[in-house]
């Protein structure tokens, strides 16, 4: 089973793909995770939802009525910032969507918030869209804080300072295995193959 994701971030697809060969139901499957080029979107709703659905139905409107296309938003949600950078979490410095940049500017302007007020949480919504107007939503949480510094050369995104409720280590200090058994995406993921398993009969 092919399913196209409406990204060209190779570390989504390749994480994807981690996750659906990881897992037993997208194994069975077969699933191959698809990068796309995607037409121009603008992720404007306000939602990871709607950000999704647009992404999902921009792609599907580029191939054949048989494709499944697969559509990711994500994003860290802080309290201290009133749930930013959220649905802006790609864009929190900038329009470029430069991911470094990001980072930096995250842990700046957290950079004098105390540590008993720092706690956040990674949210990803998997939107899923089939033949016939088949279409399915699935969301995964991870609670966890910010860490002051980066630390890790694993992950991407604001992976090196989210630090997962229960850990000491940052998701990107994490081991793959370890990360996807709690990561957001992970856990949306789980939803997502237990429904292809009963809709394939796997």
């Amino acid at each position: 089973m092919i399913i196209h994701l409406a990204s060209g971030n190779r570390h989504k697809v390749e994480e994807m793909q981690r996750l659906a060969d990881a897992t037993p139901a997208t194994r069975a499957l077969g699933l191959h995770v698809r990068p796309a080029k995607m037409p121009p979107v603008e992720e404007d709703t306000g939602t990871f939802v709607g950000n999704a659905r647009k992404k999902a139905v921009a792609l599907q409107a580029t191939l054949p009525a048989d494709a499944w296309v697969l559509a990711d938003d994500s994003g860290v949600c802080v309290d201290a910032l009133g749930g930013a950078p959220g649905v802006e979490s790609a864009y929190f410095a900038g329009p470029q969507g430069d991911a470094a940049a990001n980072l930096r500017k995250l842990a700046e302007v957290m950079r004098e918030v105390p540590d008993g007020e720092r706690a956040a949480r990674f949210v990803c919504v998997l939107l899923l869209r089939g033949p016939g107007g088949v279409e399915q939503v699935f969301e995964g949480r991870c609670e966890g804080v910010l860490g002051r510094e980066p630390r890790g050369g694993k992950g991407f995104g604001y992976d090196p300072l989210f630090i997962p409720e229960g850990h000491t280590c940052t998701y990107a200090e994490l081991t793959e295995d370890e990360k996807n058994a709690l990561s957001h995406r992970g856990r949306a993921w789980v939803q997502l193959a237990a429904w292809l398993a009963q809709a394939w009969r796997v």
